[in-house]
């Protein structure tokens, strides 16, 4: 390792490039810019993950000063794949089936009741054996851990037990009350262990962090101990040389933009409903370009439609670059935030960097959620109840009328470098407390 003057902190993450998405963005983006506030990443990340998006492009943040070590992995996925006979390389698409086949039961059952906290745990013995010594000769400072998976906070924990190096455990996601074990037919022991767990690692970090307001007073309430808001963000370095932060807009022609995933908990049909209705009989040039993963539901709906069809476009899964493309070209943003039990804290994390575009988003959500205070205080956009169809209706009808009035003081607290220096004054005081 290189012997530098900064404090090193081991960041622990099964999300790392090549794999995609926002969990990688994060610690991607915080690896960048910690040391300019004393704090040297090192990153432990699986050599052989299992994941189903790739982007090569983010590769390039990568500094080549950056220390990444990989270590094995080993997943059951691979032998539920071998007992199935179709191809399924995203193994989440068996959840959202209609008609599950015995395997698929079986497969849902196991991983609902023996691998707790989910399939990552195979990992969890063999990275603290092996981290053991690299901690403890190369002068490792902190220990950060961030989940989902949560299997990664108990290699956390275990390495707090056995040295007690200061530990932050981070939480993208609930862990008892997380929406998704809901989905499992889970039996009411395991679901006690899942809280036994939870409280274990609340309990024994040093400080423990999450990204949304309703997350943190939820997690405060469980942990009985204060919990650090540290939300997600953008890079302004992402943002071409040549961006333009505001679009005049034609009344003749309306691209509407959907970056991300969606899923069996992000539902868009309203607003396809909507934007049909609002322009299916008027001369207009109208798109709406639904740019990711896409559950085949939606396609469904989509396809089963002539002019849905026609103004309906699934770009699918590109890198995080080529986005700035579509962001150049759109009007309108569209975000769709979760309908269900942990609603209310779901901040997706292109909601900073749809804010730091400029343009204009209509979201559907909860309408006194995180997301939608944020999108008020930016004054960024509008949020609409998921099946108000008459509001989002009107707003797209009237889409030229609406003005951009971007509180740019909003939106630069939320900028990757300075949550950053937030994160390392955090690092400060679990390294250095004051007695």
């Amino acid at each position: 390792m290189n012997v530098g003057k900064n404090k090193k902190v081991l960041i622990i993450t099964y999300y790392w490039p090549p794999s995609a998405g926002s969990g990688v963005q994060r610690w991607l983006k915080f690896a960048k810019y910690l040391p300019e506030y004393g704090w040297e990443p090192v990153i432990f990340t699986p050599e052989n993950p299992d994941f189903d998006l790739h982007d090569e492009g983010l590769l390039k943040e990568i500094s080549s000063q950056l220390e990444v070590i990989k270590f094995p992995i080993w997943e059951p996925y691979a032998i539920f794949r071998k007992l199935k006979k179709e191809k399924l390389a995203d193994t989440s698409k068996v959840l959202e089936k209609k008609k599950k086949s015995f395997v698929d039961k079986i497969g849902i059952w196991l991983r609902a009741n023996f691998l707790v906290p989910d399939p990552r745990i195979f990992w969890v013995r063999p990275s603290v054996t092996f981290l053991e010594d690299i901690i403890q000769n190369n002068k490792i400072d902190a220990i950060i851990t961030t989940g989902p998976p949560h299997s990664l906070h108990l290699i956390g924990r275990n390495l707090k037990r056995k040295l007690d190096t200061p530990w932050l455990a981070d939480f993208r996601d609930p862990w008892s009350q997380w929406e998704f074990l809901d989905t499992l037919p889970m039996s009411k022991f395991v679901r006690n262990r899942h809280a036994q767990l939870e409280q274990s690692v609340l309990h024994e970090a040093d400080a423990v962090t999450t990204i949304s307001p309703t997350f943190q007073s939820d997690l405060e309430r469980t942990a009985n101990r204060p919990v650090h808001l540290l939300t997600n963000g953008f890079d302004p370095a992402d943002l071409p040389d040549d961006w333009q932060r505001e679009k005049i807009a034609d009344i003749n022609q309306l691209e509407i933009v959907y970056t991300g995933v969606i899923d069996a908990i992000r539902n868009p049909i309203p607003f396809l409903q909507a934007y049909q209705n609002s322009f299916q009989y008027q001369e207009r040039n109208v798109m709406l370009r639904f740019v990711g993963k896409v559950s085949s539901n939606v396609l469904d709906y989509v396809n089963q439609d002539e002019w849905l069809k026609i103004h309906v476009s699934f770009e699918g899964y590109v890198s995080h670059e080529q986005v700035f493309d579509y962001y150049r070209k759109a009007d309108i943003l569209l975000l769709i935030l979760t309908d269900t039990k942990n609603a209310k804290g779901n901040i997706p994390g292109k909601l900073f960097e749809y804010i730091a575009t400029g343009r204009r988003i209509i979201a559907l959500g909860d309408k006194e959620g995180d997301s939608a205070k944020i999108l008020k205080s930016a004054h960024a956009g509008e949020v609409f109840a998921h099946h108000d169809l008459e509001g989002i209706q009107k707003r797209l009808e009237t889409f030229d009328q609406w003005s951009s009035s971007l509180n740019t003081k909003t939106s630069t607290q939320y900028s990757r470098k300075n949550l950053s220096k937030n994160l390392a004054n955090i690092l400060d005081d679990i390294k250095d407390p004051i007695s």
